[in-house]
Parts: structure tokens; C-alpha cells; sequence
């Protein structure tokens, strides 16, 4: 569903990204870890087609360059670390938002588009919601929003960066819980970044390793979530736990 190709990102005239190869089947949850400044975020935003790239990105079986901005947001929808929220917008329009690609220009909204966003609202529990400001809700409440907007998009990729970055416990866990049972009602693809190690490999299929803008490692969460690859490049001790659904990655004081 997702093949980058010799990826390549300058920013600033800085070498961000250098050379990575990633693939994502369809219907797989693939999490890019990395240490701060490796360009995951960078990676996900090239992918989104938001920032300048050499190498070459495809969706399916067409190139990311070669679609228009309707069509790739008719392909893929990205909920971002810190979206942009209008002043006072109300959570059902904020939703609404997301059918903006399959709304024709200079058009308005349809019924179906209408049955749509009542659709994801139900589903995310959000239909109490409906009618408050967004700046109102909890950043958990938010969350569920900014995801609900996306799935409006009606997209097969949806782009998670740092998804449970501002959240408890508890709401990091009601979101990707969240986006694992509708990965499997929807077939959604699902890329993402993730600074818990431990989170991440619970959810994940797959994890690829971002060192320098490099891929150090790919595979399993057992396979790269080991004390080697994270001492050398995390540059931290930690202990690495079994556990039922991953490892579980504990740091130990120097």
C-alpha cells in the first residue's frame, strides 16, 4: 500500500532524511521509532506529500507525485501531532472538514457526506460531542476528534504522528485501542511515529528503526526493540521484558 525508495529530504540545506526504504502492506500497522531529530515526523510528512523529497513515493500502485491533492486525500488522511484548530469551531464541522475531497469545488455538502460524519461520530462516541467548541473538549476528546475528521476522509492510509503524545495513560490507550478495531473493521493501513517504545510495540505489526535519518533496523517490536539497538542508538540504558503483547522496555539508572 505504501513503498518509499531511496527517500532523500533536505531542509534548511540540512540532510534530514538520507536514503530510506520503506514498505507497508495493505491492511498493516507499520510504527517508525527514532531517537529526537531522527526525521520520523519528516518521513510522515513526505508521505503525506507536505514537504519537498528526492527518491520516490507510491501509494498503491501510483506514484504520490503524480496525484492531485484531491485524490490524495481521497487516499490517505494524516492526524498530525499538534493540528491547526479554527477559533470556535464547533466539533461537527470540525469533522466535516474531512469530506472537503469528495465535496465537487464551489459545492456543498450532500446528505451522504452528512450520513458520514454522523457515522464516525457514533462510532468514536463522539455524538454528545456534536455541538461544543473543540477548544472545550479534554485533549483526549480532541483526539478522538482530530481522528474522527480523518476517517470522514473515508482514506485506506491513515498517518498517525505521535498520535498519544499529549495523553494519559488511559486515553493513550482508548485511542490506539481505538484505531487497532477500526484498522480491522475499515482495512485501514496505518503508519505512525511513536516515542513510547513499549506502546508501540504493543500495537504494531512491524517497526522500523530511524537513526541519523537512516533505517538502523526493521522487523518485529522483538526484533528491534533489543538493549543493543537501543543503547547504541538512543544512547540509554534500559531492560528489555517479554511481555504478552511485546516487549516491555524498562529504563535502568546509570
Amino acid at each position: 500500500m505504501i513503498a518509499v525508495r531511496d527517500l532523500r529530504i533536505r531542509l534548511g540545506g540540512a540532510l534530514i532524511v538520507d536514503g530510506v526504504e520503506l514498505d507497508v502492506a495493505d491492511g498493516e500497522w507499520v510504527t517508525i521509532i527514532g531517537p529526537n531529530g531522527a526525521g520520523k515526523s519528516t518521513v510522515l510528512r513526505a508521505v503525506g506529500g507536505l514537504v519537498p523529497y528526492e527518491g520516490s513515493i507510491a501509494l498503491g500502485d501510483t506514484a504520490l507525485d503524480r496525484l492531485t491533492r484531491r485524490e490524495r486525500a481521497r487516499t490517505l488522511a494524516t492526524v498530525a501531532q499538534s493540528p491547526v484548530v479554527p477559533p470556535a469551531m464547533l466539533v461537527y464541522d470540525y469533522v466535516l472538514l474531512g469530506r472537503s475531497p469528495h465535496i465537487p469545488p464551489l459545492g456543498r455538502e450532500s446528505a451522504s457526506d452528512l450520513a458520514q460524519v454522523d457515522e464516525v461520530l457514533a462510532v468514536l462516541d463522539l455524538e454528545a460531542f456534536a455541538g461544543r467548541r473543540l477548544e472545550t473538549l479534554s485533549g483526549g476528546e480532541r483526539q478522538r476528534v482530530f481522528l474522527a475528521r480523518a476517517l470522514a476522509q473515508e482514506a485506506r492510509i491513515l498517518l498517525l504522528d505521535e498520535p498519544t503524545s499529549a495523553l494519559d495513560i488511559g486515553h493513550q490507550q482508548e485511542v490506539l485501542e481505538l484505531v487497532d478495531r477500526l484498522r480491522a473493521e475499515r482495512g485501514l493501513t496505518v503508519l505512525a511515529t511513536m516515542h513510547d517504545l513499549t506502546t508501540a510495540g504493543e500495537y504494531a505489526d512491524r517497526m522500523v528503526l530511524l537513526s541519523g535519518g537512516r533505517v538502523v533496523a526493521k522487523g518485529t517490536a522483538r526484533e528491534v526493540l533489543t538493549a543493543e539497538l537501543l543503547a547504541r542508538h538512543y544512547r540509554v540504558r534500559v531492560r528489555v521484558i517479554d511481555g504478552e503483547h511485546g516487549p516491555l522496555v524498562v529504563p535502568v539508572r546509570r
